[in-house]
């Protein structure tokens, strides 16, 4: 028994214990973590089509930003969380909990190409508004990547003014922290921030200059990495304006990019809460990273975050949060001074854009001597533009530079009425149709104009790379609007001017062989859009009113004619331009001969009486099979403007070609069916004698099977008798899937499909079975299918049953069901588990 006192001594040391315990809950409640992803694309756009073209370097998809799309962006919004045993028992969208910015261009792209993962990015952002106090995660992005510091101040307010919109026309609402491309700063670029009412931006250790206390005298200079990264700063500027900043962990942020720490979710997680000093001061461990990192450079590592992120809201003393709660709650109580013109990615500042300064891709032998003179003929020719800009924009508008700022909202929308609005509101005066084109190429070569400075153009080792030549494909769609609409020619001294950067490549030699031979042919002309429509309507029949990139062509007139495969085209139409609103009107003739050979004549503003002369003399020599007559014709009324099938651009090309050879590969495809066939009883008795089969039998052996195989997986039904039978054919006659790739994608794609129906109604359990089957094949064929977008299917629908959101049809329905929770890795409810065994 004790005494009162040491009953009160007991009492009082509990009280003590309960103090401290909570007193240490309080210091580690002020703890949180914030993991920012930057997730971006150099545009890939031809810069006349402003569509991405076929790609073959990122096959099997189709370009490089759908493949990391399938890798990356889509994957973030479905990322798994696994048990011990490796099943899923979460799907998560990654973005609503961590601080993100996308490019303009590359929302742009995902809003067209995959809307359901746009939407996810965007409901990820609602979501975070809901999870962290009224602070989206969304970040905005200066709209072309360029680096802030080289630009001139009206092209600095642009962008910072263009990304605001994008950012709002996108998310609904005002952005309060921007991403600098590259981190590239200097106070300029912060004073503009600061006067467009943005809170915050994000900055490397190494940017950090000096910071002091905001009671303090004196300032504390830093070294890299030195910088305490877990508060936020002030940033006092000249204007006497004020912008916040956070500098981001960067040992971790390295650890992550190049040391493999996406390993594993769970020592990710660990490396921000060791951060953590144990006392009552808020802290914010956080880094900055390519958002590409999260399953495009590190494979599954959008688990890895999910699983991070996981781990650390399961903790009561560690709270995920974005920089703008974190700003609201702990406003800065340090003043920070910068490094000017300095940037994450270069250690000598910002020189990687502008000399050859050491940083590179670490191609062995090759200089970056070309840096210099791209950045100073690109800086002339913005020059020269301005000028142009100047004096042909005064013209319409009292404001040229509020008009370019406005030209944002026709960019994001070319609906003819919000064209006509954005007229109404920056020109003095009602536009004539004339005029209003003349205005429009006038932005347009604004436009073009900044996105020739796109970072990307700089970053890597030769100017002849993709990522360059599409920079100079905006610096010829700039110049040849500068000529359209003033007569300006700058063409001869910018391909001068390009021939002082040298390239590491004997075929280009210099910036202006780059620019003649990968950047020139590009280009796209109003004559040429006419060719292309002229030369595809061969193979594809178009409505009278079709849009394909960015120009409609309205049909005015067709006639054909045809012969066996000889086929005589006849026709006029009207093309016209989306982005400037130009059109003009063509009449063409084209003679297809069969496989690849097309000749073809196109005229604009023929008149009607000689087009009619033409057409009547054409017809009548295809009639008396007189392909030469047909020809004089078409050059006697068409004069030397003549096309043929390597007009066309190269996507229809690709797909005209490929419908050509599998026209002639029909033939090709019998005969290697009548060998497989006819020879059938005679390869197994080779095979039962142990005799080697002839190359010529196994070749055509797998050539039928592969057919039948990417066959079945694109028929209505996959007839499982035929999937074994295939199967078996290829083991007896060992021979192996040619494109296993292509294959893994289109299986992939097939069993997503199969879900996907399930979502919309329940199929027959005939399906299901099928299904089931056609996993086991896949595993006896050592084929494995990237399963990750039927899995996010597969889970969604467990839950709508699960929870009663939905009813199975039947018990033996449920049963086959459940039973693609193996092959597909998620895990069941246990109670579920025993009635699937019963």
């Amino acid at each position: 028994m004790h005494t009162a006192d040491e009953y009160a001594l007991n009492v009082s040391l509990r009280k003590i214990s309960w103090f401290f315990e909570k007193r240490n809950l309080e210091f580690m409640n002020n703890k949180y973590v914030c993991i920012h992803g930057h997730f971006y694309q150099p545009p890939r756009e031809n810069a006349w089509l402003e569509s991405v073209e076929l790609q073959e370097s990122a096959a099997p998809f189709h370009d490089w930003n759908e493949r990391i799309n399938f890798e990356c962006y889509a994957t973030n919004t479905s990322a798994r969380i696994l048990d011990t045993e490796s099943k899923i028992i979460n799907i998560v969208n990654n973005y609503s909990r961590i601080s993100f910015n996308f490019g303009a261009t590359l929302l742009s792209w995902l809003e067209l190409k995959d809307p359901e993962t746009y939407e996810l990015i965007q409901q990820a952002d609602r979501d975070s508004v809901k999870r962290f106090s009224g602070h989206g995660s969304a970040v905005a992005q200066v709209y072309s990547h360029l680096i802030m510091p080289l630009a001139n101040h009206e092209d600095k307010v642009t962008q910072v003014i263009w990304g605001i919109k994008d950012f709002q026309h996108r998310f609904h609402r005002y952005p309060e922290g921007m991403w600098l491309a590259e981190t590239a700063v200097n106070t300029e670029t912060l004073e503009v921030l600061a006067d467009h009412n943005i809170k915050y931006t994000i900055l490397a250790p190494r940017q950090a200059k000096a910071f002091k206390h905001l009671n303090a005298h004196d300032w504390v200079y830093t070294s890299n990495n030195s910088i305490d990264t877990r508060r936020a700063y002030t940033i006092k500027l000249p204007s006497g304006k004020s912008i916040a900043v956070f500098i981001y962990d960067g040992i971790i942020a390295q650890s992550v990019a190049f040391e493999g720490l996406l390993t594993s979710g769970k020592d990710f997680a660990n490396r921000f809460i060791k951060k953590f000093d144990n006392n009552d001061d808020p802290q914010l461990s956080h880094i900055a990273t390519d958002g590409e990192s999260y399953g495009h450079h590190h494979k599954k590592g959008e688990m890895a975050l999910a699983d991070a992120l996981n781990f650390i809201e399961e903790k009561n003393d560690v709270n995920l949060t974005n920089y703008g709660e974190f700003l609201e709650k702990f406003p800065p109580q340090y003043e920070l001074q910068i490094h000017d013109n300095s940037s994450w990615s270069c250690v000598h500042g910002i020189e990687r854009w502008r000399n050859n300064c050491g940083c590179n891709g670490g191609h062995a032998g090759w200089q970056q001597e070309w840096r210099a003179p791209l950045r100073f003929g690109l800086n002339w020719l913005r020059d020269q533009l301005t000028t142009v800009f100047e004096e042909q924009a005064g013209r319409y508008t009292d404001d040229i530079w509020a008009a370019r700022n406005g030209f944002i909202d026709v960019i994001l929308d070319r609906d003819n009425e919000n064209v006509d609005n954005f007229f109404n509101k920056y020109t003095r005066r009602q536009l004539s149709k004339r005029e209003q084109t003349h205005f429009l190429r006038i932005l347009e070569m604004q436009r073009n104009a900044m996105l020739m400075f796109t970072s990307c153009g700089w970053f890597f080792d030769e100017i002849s790379g993709l990522e360059t030549t599409q920079i100079l494909q905006y610096a010829c769609r700039a110049i040849h609007y500068a000529q359209q609409v003033s007569e300006v020619d700058l063409e001869e001294e910018f391909i001068y001017r390009l021939s002082m950067a040298p390239s590491n490549l004997e075929l280009f030699g210099t910036g202006s062989g780059v620019y003649e031979k990968n950047v020139l042919p590009a280009s796209v002309s109003l004559t040429r859009v006419g060719m292309h429509y002229a030369a595809s309507s061969i193979f594809v029949k178009y409505p009278q009113r079709y849009e394909f990139h960015n120009y409609i062509v309205t049909s005015e007139f067709s006639e054909r004619i045809e012969a066996g495969r000889q086929v005589l085209l006849l026709g006029s139409a009207v093309v016209r331009s989306i982005i400037t609103h130009s059109e003009k009107r063509f009449s063409f003739a084209a003679l297809y001969m069969g496989q690849l050979n097309l000749i073809g004549s196109i005229m604009p503003d023929m008149p009607k009486k000689d087009f009619a002369e033409m057409c009547e003399e054409a017809k009548d020599a295809f009639n008396h099979v007189d392909l030469a007559g047909i020809i004089n014709a078409m050059q006697k009324h068409f004069g030397n403007e003549k096309f043929t099938i390597w007009q066309l651009f190269k996507e229809e090309k690709q797909k005209i070609i490929n419908q050509i050879t599998e026209n002639n590969l029909g033939d090709v495809e019998h005969s290697f069916r009548n060998i497989y066939q006819s020879n059938y009883i005679l390869m197994n008795g080779l095979m039962v004698s142990k005799v080697a089969i002839p190359g010529a039998f196994r070749d055509a052996v797998q050539h039928v099977l592969n057919l039948d195989l990417r066959s079945l997986f694109r028929s209505e039904t996959i007839d499982i008798l035929e999937l074994n039978r295939i199967l078996n054919e290829f083991k007896k006659w060992n021979v192996s899937i040619t494109d296993e790739k292509a294959f893994k994608l289109t299986a992939s794609e097939r069993i997503f499909t199969e879900l996907r129906r399930m979502e919309k109604f329940n199929p027959p359990i005939t399906r299901l079975n099928a299904l089931n089957d056609v996993f086991s094949v896949l595993q006896e064929m050592k084929i494995k299918p990237d399963i990750r977008k039927a899995q996010t299917e597969y889970f969604n629908l467990c839950k709508a049953f699960e929870k009663q959101d939905r009813a199975y049809p039947s018990m033996e329905w449920k049963k086959e069901f459940l039973q693609l929770s193996k092959p597909l890795d998620v895990k069941i409810e246990n109670e579920v588990s025993v009635e699937l065994t019963n």
